[in-house]
């Protein structure tokens, strides 16, 4: 078993240096001796032969069961070591049929009727709320942030964000703005308080809903932001503005052209849309399956290839695009870092396992937008042209303005402090 994983990890790590033992066997080295050397250690013939078999589910499996242990290094270096090669990597017959397999199936992963949408938001934002203060920044923002200097702090950084959205909406004191997927409620909270818009914000998450409400109640902006349990699909009303940060992952491909003709019916004649979403920098592909297990059932992150389109069909207007490359990869480290910081107390609200899980996630998504291709797009979109202005100097002019609002702020914390 030992000679047969030599092999394939062997055709596998071109470049750098991993030493890998199984079971109490003695550790063999592959690679081109490059780099920081780093080791795992697998926890027996079997471990080995699942490894072989399905790596795109096991590599994760086996972390979190602690079958796979990294005696030197950190997770997050020996993932950068396989993406990286990866890159140079030509996958053999058997591997490419699976792949090409999920991709073919995907629809029937991302069947996201409404019922299925919510039990698969249930699986990862109905956890215990206190996990996410334990790692997010002090407004509960968990979306890419937006860092304008390197050095900037999270908390800064995901004000930023908030900040850029709230410029390129181009919101007006008084309009009515759709929050699609509101989550905590930060972004609404901060376009009733600074640019004093009507905010309806909907989730699917009960969790989240609790939390947003409670947050308006103690801001005293019940008047202003109305958070409500519902799916996009069912509602009626019509907006000014609409803005929808970090849901669209979960909407599925079969359903983006119901979801871009929600929207275009929703908003108004002159009214503008900000969709922020992770995406792809290549061709679409398919879900990690242990990220669909796991983390994100039913979620997918789509090519711009695949959001185009659909956009085209429902009559709206395509009048921005932005691509954020590094920033969500800074998010995702600085999360990490938090989140082992407060190892214990995580492990007081779930255990070991969930620990490593969470681990192996936050590192792989980090590593993925270093070295695997994914990105965050912005796209602006309008029914009209006229309803933006001709240059992109307004969002720099309304990025000041807010920032003027905003004035003095306390010292932010680490959410949950």
């Amino acid at each position: 078993m030992e000679g047969l994983l030599r092999f394939v990890l062997g055709r596998l790590i071109g470049r750098g240096t991993l030493d890998v033992a199984v079971g109490a066997g003695r550790p063999f080295r592959v690679g081109d001796g490059t780099g920081e050397p780093l080791a795992v250690r697998l926890s027996g013939r079997r471990a080995a032969l699942r490894l072989m078999l399905n790596a795109d589910l096991a590599f994760g499996e086996l972390y979190m069961d602690g079958d796979l242990a990294v005696e030197r290094g950190d997770i997050a270096d020996v993932i950068t070591l396989a993406m990286t090669n990866l890159r140079d990597f030509r996958p053999n017959l058997p591997i490419r049929l699976a792949r090409s397999w999920r991709t073919a199936v995907r629809f029937l992963q991302q069947r996201n009727v409404a019922r299925r949408a919510r039990r698969n938001v249930a699986h990862h934002y109905d956890l215990d709320g206190r996990l996410y203060t334990l790692f997010l920044d002090a407004d509960r923002q968990y979306s890419c942030a937006y860092f304008e200097t390197p050095d900037q702090s999270l908390d800064d950084a995901q004000l930023a964000k908030k900040r850029h959205i709230a410029a390129k909406l181009l919101v007006e004191p008084g309009q009515r703005v759709l929050d699609i997927g509101s989550g905590w409620g930060g972004l609404a909270l901060y376009l009733a308080e600074r640019c004093d818009a009507r905010v309806t914000g909907i989730t699917l998450s009960t969790e989240q809903l609790a939390v947003a409400r409670n947050r308006a109640k103690e801001r005293k902006l019940q008047d202003r932001v109305d958070f409500r349990l519902e799916d996009y699909r069912h509602v009626t009303d019509r907006f000014d503005r609409i803005v929808s940060v970090g849901m669209f992952e979960h909407v599925g491909v079969p359903y983006y052209r119901t979801f871009f003709d929600t929207a275009a019916r929703l908003l108004t004649d002159d009214g503008v849309m900000l969709l922020h979403s992770i995406g792809r920098m290549g061709e679409p592909g398919a879900t990690n399956p242990w990220i669909a297990k796991y983390i994100f059932p039913g979620g997918y992150i789509p090519a711009l290839s695949e959001v185009l389109p659909a956009i085209e069909k429902s009559g709206l207007v395509v009048t921005d695009i932005e691509i954020l490359r590094l920033h969500y990869a800074e998010t995702l480290k600085a999360w990490r870092e938090r989140f082992h910081a407060r190892r214990e107390e995580v492990l007081a609200l779930y255990d070991e396992r969930f620990f490593r899980m969470w681990d192996f996630y936050l590192a792989a998504s980090e590593m993925s937008f270093r070295h695997d291709g994914m990105m965050v797009f912005q796209i602006q979109l309008a029914k009209r042209q006229e309803a933006v202005p001709l240059t992109r100097d307004y969002i720099g002019a309304r990025e000041n303005a807010l920032r003027a609002r905003e004035g003095h702020r306390p010292d932010l914390r680490l959410a949950g402090e």
